[in-house]
C-alpha cells in the first residue's frame, strides 16, 4: 500500500517517483505501469508532492525495521482508475474517466487512496506484537488520517461542482465510491481494516489479484487464502 501511494502521489505531482527519488527501495521490483504527471495548479501540485514524500519517508522507515520486498507491480494507468469510477457508477462512462486529465479528476481518484491505506493500518495494529511495529504503524496511520482530511475537505468545497464532460457534481462522484468502498468490503466489515485486498484487487475478492496490483504470482493472494483456509 505505501508503495502505491509513494508513486501515484510522486508520479502524479513530478511525473517520476522511487526510481528517481529512492531506487534503493524498490529492491528491483517492476516500474509502476501508466502512472504520469498529472494537470494539476501549483497549489495542488505541491500538496499532492508532499503526499508522495510523506509516504517515501514512510518505506524508509518501514525498511529500517523490517526486511523489505521488491516493488510489487502496479497498474496506475488512466484505465485502472476508469475501472474503479464505472464499478462505482454501474455503467461505462464515456469518455473514461482520467485521474490525470485535471486537478479535480486526481483529487477524485486521490480519495479512493489514503482511506484504504488507513483502514489497512487499523486493522494491522492489533494484531502486531512488538511495542516499536505499533508506534510505527500508529505514527503511519496519523498521517494517513490527516491526507484523507485534506482531500475529502477540498472535495467537499466543490461537492456541488459538476465534473466535466460527465455533467455529475462531485458529491455523487465521492457518493458512487464511498458505497463501491462498503460493497467491495462486504457492508460493514470495511473499517476493519484487513479487508483492503477486496478495494485494491478490485473486485471484493481477496483471493484473486487485479485491479491496481495485477500480481503476476499471486503471492499475499494465496497468502490470504491460506490464513482463511487454516481459519
Amino acid at each position: 500500500m505505501e508503495y502505491l501511494e509513494a508513486e501515484f502521489f510522486l508520479r502524479g505531482s513530478l511525473g517520476h517517483g522511487l526510481d528517481k527519488f529512492a531506487p534503493n527501495l524498490t529492491f528491483g521490483g517492476p516500474k509502476p505501469m501508466g502512472a504520469r504527471k498529472a494537470n494539476l495548479d501549483p497549489f495542488m501540485r505541491e500538496i499532492i508532492k508532499q503526499f508522495g514524500l510523506q509516504h517515501l519517508g514512510h518505506l524508509r522507515v518501514i525498511n529500517k525495521i523490517v526486511k523489505g520486498f521488491p516493488r510489487l507491480l502496479l497498474d496506475l494507468s488512466a484505465e485502472s482508475f476508469a475501472e474503479v469510477i464505472n464499478m462505482a457508477f454501474g455503467r461505462p462512462l464515456s469518455p473514461p474517466f482520467d485521474p490525470y486529465a485535471t486537478g479535480l479528476n486526481f483529487l477524485i481518484a486521490s480519495y479512493f487512496i489514503p482511506y484504504v491505506g488507513l483502514t489497512g493500518f487499523v486493522g494491522a495494529n492489533p494484531k502486531l506484537q512488538a511495542s516499536l511495529s505499533k508506534k510505527i504503524v500508529a505514527g503511519l496511520l496519523a498521517v494517513e488520517v490527516g491526507q484523507d482530511a485534506v482531500i475529502r475537505a477540498f472535495l467537499n468545497e466543490r461537492a456541488m461542482e459538476k465534473v466535466e464532460p460527465y455533467g455529475t457534481t462531485v458529491g455523487e462522484f465521492t457518493g458512487r465510491l464511498s458505497e463501491l468502498r462498503n460493497k467491495l468490503g462486504h457492508a460493514g466489515l470495511k473499517d476493519k481494516g484487513l479487508q483492503i485486498g477486496e478495494f485494491l484487487y478490485g473486485g471484493g475478492d481477496e483471493h484473486v489479484p487485479g485491479g491496481f496490483f495485477p500480481w503476476t504470482n499471486g503471492r499475499i493472494a494465496r497468502f490470504r487464502m491460506h490464513l482463511h483456509c487454516d481459519a
